[in-house]
């Protein structure tokens, strides 16, 4: 905290936050929302995030008759008494000192200050807000020290802490402690363009280096795995996951002509068979099948009699057989052809195979628990129907396999039974988590349950408003960039405490590479500078084999190390 101060404090409520006036030797100019602020109290110590900017002013007269632009030595004259800047802060975190060490100040000439700044380390204890500071305490900017107390250090050995960015006017790092990011799940969220897979990337990349779960990733538009388009006006391109941790994670193609294509060359490839889609399967993408209830219930009847081999049994079907079977299990033949013909469609998914020898979902399985993280492509698969079908069938079997592991762990109580942390990531989220399907999905299950079967999400979605509110309720970490829609802006905010106060932080945000993070993994709300993607992120982050970079990479990396270490 540093020892100017900003403004005073000169009313305010816990729910509706604080107001504070600005000094006239303060620019309103300074103050930007989402800027991380301090105010110091008579006992204890708030940290604030700024929701709002305004300009007051202490008679009316002077507004009815303002001095000229060029007289600068009259707006001089009321700058801080007749003219003056407003900001309103909401505290989010708190901290008091014991008797102890408020009786022994570390620097007993400033008992105001002094001694709660010799305080400010990893091993304070942070609380939530349950009061307010008093009449005209002061406002200070937040100091490196401030950060390092409240969002800890990436270097910290007792905590898995992942820089994620930065504060908007510092450079300081911002973290979030990846073992509470990943026991809940999370979400990814933005309007398009925003730079969400970027964001997705650089989350998964700090889960990877960190050792803090193992990662499935269903990639719909293939931008995790090898390499994907970096934006803007020139065409370059950025490392993938399977680039920049060569040893620890695996690619399974859908599309394996599709992935060949773009000079992948050590994916694996991964097929479906028609015998291991169950009706929850079929319910999730009706929508796009058009499919009706009624057809539902008649694949039921469908199920009970040909067990897994129902849909090949009805693809083979003639109209004479349906109505034969009709007559004898009471089916309603319409609904049947109906089914008949939508189901067809199916035979264009280039992965779905009338009967596969290899089981490849145990494959991925395998692949998991041997602690790799794993990539599923879909190439020029990707359209819905498809994406939804595949991920959702890989989903439930691998979550019923994790459910048979955690109630194993149960039993034994075992560390060498205990299963590894899984996150899976789902793009276009809101249409598996529809309030409409989401208690029929494998999706909804999984977020609902949170950690007790080891298995979370991590969604990414440009429409959270199309989430349902039961599940948005149980995301525990948000991390989102520009929204304009209000009912998505309504939705981050579903089940928040002092989510009104956050909301024009939220539309306030530039369109590229900031982003508000609030929720389990991080002790309180905060707007970042989102870090960068590039060059030196591979080098702090990744597996980097030297010997395949170009010497000018090398060359490099060795100065920008050079320059960090003082040399």
């Amino acid at each position: 905290m540093t020892d100017h101060p900003l403004g005073a404090v000169v009313q305010g409520s816990l729910s509706q936050g604080l107001e504070v006036r600005l000094h006239s030797d303060v620019s309103v100019e300074q103050m930007r929302v989402g800027k991380f602020l301090v105010v110091q109290g008579v006992r204890s110590r708030f940290f604030c995030l700024l929701t709002d900017v305004s300009l007051g002013t202490a008679n009316p007269r002077i507004l009815a008759n303002p001095p000229s632009f060029q007289d600068t030595f009259m707006r001089d004259v009321l700058a801080g008494s007749a003219t003056y800047g407003n900001v309103e802060l909401a505290p989010m975190l708190m901290f008091t000192p014991t008797e102890e060490e408020e009786n022994n100040p570390s620097q007993p000439e400033d008992t105001s200050l002094g001694s709660f700044q010799a305080q400010t380390n990893a091993d304070i204890e942070l609380l939530p807000v349950k009061t307010i500071p008093t009449h005209f305490s002061q406002v200070y900017e937040a100091s490196e020290r401030d950060f390092r107390a409240v969002f800890g250090w990436e270097d910290d050995p007792t905590r898995r802490n992942f820089a994620i960015g930065k504060p908007l006017d510092m450079d300081v790092p911002i973290c979030i402690d990846l073992d509470r990011f990943v026991e809940r799940s999370n979400g990814v969220f933005g309007k398009s363009g925003t730079g969400k897979s970027f964001l997705t990337r650089l989350l998964i990349s700090g889960i990877i280096r960190k050792q803090a779960a193992v990662n499935l990733m269903f990639d719909m538009h293939s931008e995790y795995g090898w390499e994907a388009m970096k934006e803007g006006k020139e065409v370059s391109t950025v490392k993938g996951l399977r680039q920049l941790f060569p040893g620890q994670v695996e690619i399974y193609t859908l599309d394996p002509e599709s992935t060949k294509r773009r000079g992948v060359s050590d994916a694996q490839e991964l097929y479906l068979s028609y015998d291991q889609i169950d009706i929850e399967d079929i319910r999730l993408v009706g929508h796009e099948l058009g499919i009706s209830e009624a057809s539902l219930d008649n694949a039921n009847i469908l199920e009970a009699e040909y067990g897994k081999s129902w849909i090949m049994q009805l693809l083979n079907m003639t109209n004479e057989d349906i109505k034969l079977f009709c007559q004898e299990k009471q089916g309603h033949a319409g609904s049947i052809m109906s089914l008949q013909r939508k189901l067809m469609r199916l035979d264009n998914l280039k992965y779905l195979r009338t009967a596969c020898p290899h089981n490849y979902i145990n494959q991925v399985l395998e692949s998991l628990d041997a602690g790799k993280h794993v990539v599923i492509e879909f190439g020029s698969q990707s359209n819905m129907l498809s994406y939804m079908l595949a991920t959702n069938m890989i989903t439930r079997r691998i979550h019923g396999s994790y459910v048979k592991k955690a109630e194993k762990f149960l039993q034994t109580k075992s560390p060498s039974d205990r299963p590894r942390q899984l996150v899976i990531t789902i793009e276009e989220a809101h249409r598996f988590l529809d309030s409409k399907i989401v208690h029929q999905t494998i999706f909804g299950t999984i977020a609902r349950e949170m950690r007790k079967y080891f298995v979370t999400l991590l969604i990414v979605d440009q429409r959270p408003s199309g989430i349902d509110n039961e599940v948005m309720s149980q995301v525990g970490t948000r991390i989102t960039c520009l929204l304009n829609d209000e009912k998505d802006i309504d939705a981050i905010f579903t089940g928040v405490s002092g989510g009104q106060n956050l909301r024009s932080v939220l539309a306030k945000l530039d369109s590229k590479q900031q982003a508000l993070i609030l929720g389990h993994a991080v002790p309180m709300p905060v707007v970042i500078r989102t870090r960068a993607y590039d060059q030196q992120f591979y080098a702090e982050i990744g597996e980097t084999d030297w010997s395949e970079l170009p010497d000018e990479e090398v060359f490099a990396a060795a100065e920008t190390a050079r320059a960090e270490l003082g040399f």
